[in-house]
């Protein structure tokens, strides 16, 4: 089965980067046929017999063997309890979501891709009826990419964090200190960028050896086993410093996955734990890490060499402009400080139409009027609203709550863990010295794999459950120096 998925993964990751355009045919008869071979193996007698025999002596496995079963047995339940015709029509919508949605979106016609969205939820509300759950059927999708995470314990923490933000938003309005984000912007050629990253990925720990980076639309990172983890970034002439941060994020996931050990790489749980600690960690390297006045201060001679039109800024002139705060409408254009808001207004809708408390018909108007109460801005398209993400047309609720734990999970890290145990972070960093940054990530989250759930992890590294201070006061520390609060 992993050789399996791997030889999908290799495929996929061709036919984002150089696959021809007409090859799209032939390559989806490739991918379906080994999808059908995945299939008949995991739903096979022999498999069933040995994953459900294996749970019943889970007390007799040391901790990477109970996470093993676990995760087969999680797996085999979701297929095991979905009626197989009902699965196959699911299949089919989300498939085809993503063209009906982007054909929408282009018109901005929402009304042509609401009837899809219902479908869609309806069948997720069955699919989390058919999971099982305890308080609320949202629990059950949100399983699916963060294990053990629950509503009751997710809202607990986004309401403290949407507060805090809210107020620390509101105070850098209230500053006299104005930042021009646009300073950075000039003509920038490619090849230079190209260079620059990839050093700038070397620095980072990122091993050429064991990986490689290409081209696409959107940048994203995929691995075939802890020797094989190659990124993508996408570039701008207009702005070097999108590919700069788009690679940097990119590197985080991969060099997670390449520091995966030799003895979980081919097993089930030989990879990140979760979509959460996997952006706690590209979220480290891309945020906390190197949009800090350190980080800037130490790369920005390597930034002016290859970026001439930044030579008549000073370092804290990048500093402040990397980090300039500015509420917006699209999620993924939103700085570090509102993003989490992007977030949480995705999450109370998502939990809003599981629970059938959404009348489809004004889901723009909600999506709208919370943009206006958390962000201060409203959006005049349906494109720049409600159709801006690709997630729900294929099928993805209870994926977006895994972008805000990860800012979350590494603030906690830092201020729990790496201060803790590195107090010189901050010297180690103006030095040049991320590798010793990195070998404590390695050393204590990427080790251990899909071993723990995200809960578990997180308390085992910093002796205490998820909470949003630490992330509140990493801002505020950090954009109180910015904005002078």
């Amino acid at each position: 089965m992993k050789n399996i998925g791997d030889a999908q993964g290799v495929l996929y990751w061709d036919m984002a980067t150089i696959m021809p355009s007409k090859g799209v045919e032939r390559r989806s008869e490739v991918m379906a046929y080994l999808s059908k071979l995945m299939y008949d193996l995991e739903t096979s007698k022999e498999y069933n017999d040995l994953v459900y025999g294996l749970h019943e002596h889970l007390e007799e496995m040391d901790d990477k063997e109970k996470a093993m079963i676990k995760a087969a047995k999680k797996s085999l339940d979701f297929m095991n309890k979905i009626p197989e015709e009902e699965y196959l029509e699911y299949s089919k919508l989300v498939a085809s979501g993503e063209n009906y949605w982007a054909d929408a979106r282009s018109k901005n016609d929402y009304e042509a891709f609401k009837p899809i969205l219902e479908k869609i939820v309806y069948f997720n509300k069955k699919i989390a009826g058919y999971i099982g759950y305890e308080d609320t059927p949202y629990d059950a999708l949100l399983d699916m990419y963060e294990p053990g995470a629950t509503v009751k314990e997710i809202d607990k923490v986004f309401k403290e964090l949407r507060d805090g933000l809210i107020e620390l938003i509101d105070k850098i309005n209230a500053s006299d200190v104005r930042i021009d984000g646009d300073v950075l912007k000039g003509e920038y050629e490619i090849e230079p960028q190209k260079k620059y990253n990839t050093e700038l990925a070397k620095r980072l720990g990122y091993d050429f050896e064991r990986g490689a980076i290409a081209e696409s639309a959107h940048p994203f990172s995929t691995n075939f086993g802890n020797k094989d983890v190659r990124i993508t970034t996408a570039y701008s002439k207009e702005d070097p410093l999108t590919a700069m941060y788009s690679t940097i994020h990119e590197t985080g996931h991969a060099i997670y996955e390449q520091n995966i050990p030799d003895d979980l790489t081919k097993t089930n749980i030989g990879g990140g734990v979760s979509m959460g600690i996997h952006e706690s960690q590209s979220r480290f390297y891309e945020n906390i890490l190197a949009r800090s006045q350190e980080f800037i201060d130490a790369e920005y001679p390597n930034m002016v060499k290859a970026f001439e039109g930044l030579k008549d800024l000073t370092p804290f002139d990048v500093f402040q402009a990397v980090n300039d705060v500015k509420p917006s409408l699209i999620r993924i254009d939103a700085d570090e400080l509102t993003y989490s808001l992007h977030i949480i207004i995705r999450y109370e809708l998502e939990k809003m139409m599981i629970n059938g408390e959404v009348n489809f018909d004004e889901l723009p108007e909600l999506w709208a009027d919370k943009y206006e109460e958390y962000l201060g801005v409203r959006p005049d398209t349906f494109a720049k609203g409600v159709l801006q993400d690709v997630h729900w047309s294929g099928g993805m609720i209870g994926y977006f709550p895994s972008y805000a734990l990860g800012n979350l999970y590494g603030a906690q890290m830092l201020y729990k863990g790496i201060f803790r145990d590195l107090p010189d972070y901050h010297q180690l960093i103006k030095d040049g010295k991320i590798s010793e940054i990195t070998k404590w990530l390695s050393d204590n989250v990427h080790s251990h794999g899909g071993t723990y759930e995200p809960k578990v992890l997180i308390e085992k590294i910093t002796g205490e459950p998820l909470n949003a201070k630490y992330f509140l006061q990493y801002l505020n520390e950090k954009y109180s120096k910015i904005y002078n609060l």
